[in-house]
């Protein structure tokens, strides 16, 4: 009797093991191919940025802006992710990130993405900025922002500035998304604290760029 007991809890071991060195091989290759894609995914955006960031350099030494570092915002991003990329032109590397929230167009909520440069829109505009003077406005210090191309040339006009937000948080949300404004940049008042050190140590301006890929298709 204790010898068929003894055989049927070795049997029951001997297919424990087997079943957990099976699931440990469909397990492995999975968890690879998350990494792949992970990894994938980031030399994606790596790329796309420095394909942002190459031309505002240009841009940056014909104008006298700061060569350095540069604002890179990615909209095509969803809010619930970083996207507002703090980027250093010398080393060709993201050195920080943060959330950032999109225009709602005068919407109660806006459900993708759309933009605009009419005075009154409420939406996003796309474009290259300078980041002007600081001072204290309705949402605390916030850095006014003039916009230099056609498609944001109304932003000083609309009051677009970048600005910090409480219900902006610290760290990524997704899969949900975080609220939307009238078409300023709003950052965390942690991540603008960041940003602010950088703006006000610079001799001279620092750059923004606000794109979407998808939109440029």
């Amino acid at each position: 009797m204790k010898r068929i007991l003894f055989l049927s809890l070795a049997l029951l071991f001997g297919c424990t093991i087997t079943a957990a060195v099976w699931y440990y091989t469909r397990l492995k290759p999975r968890s690879q191919s998350v990494h792949s894609i992970t990894a994938v995914s980031n030399r994606q955006l790596m790329t796309r940025l420095h394909g942002y960031a190459n031309p505002l350099l240009s841009y940056a030494k014909q104008h006298k802006y700061n060569t350095s570092t540069c604002f890179l915002v990615d909209m095509s991003i969803e809010s619930g992710k970083n996207r507002f990329f703090v980027y250093d032109l010398k080393k060709n590397a993201v050195v920080d990130a943060g959330l950032v929230a999109h225009g709602r167009c005068n919407n109660n909520w806006l459900t993708g993405r759309k933009y605009g440069n009419d005075v009154g829109c409420g939406c996003t505009s796309l474009g290259k900025y300078k980041i002007g003077n600081p001072y204290t406005g309705r949402f605390g210090r916030a850095y006014k922002l003039h916009g230099l191309d056609t498609t944001n040339s109304n932003a000083f006009k609309r009051f677009v500035v970048l600005h910090s937000y409480t219900a902006v948080p610290n760290a990524e949300v997704d899969p949900l998304p975080i609220c939307q404004s009238d078409g300023c940049p709003m950052v965390s008042a942690a991540f603008l604290q960041k940003l602010g050190k950088l703006i006000d140590q610079s001799p001279k301006p620092i750059l923004l760029y606000i794109f979407d890929k998808t939109s440029e298709l």
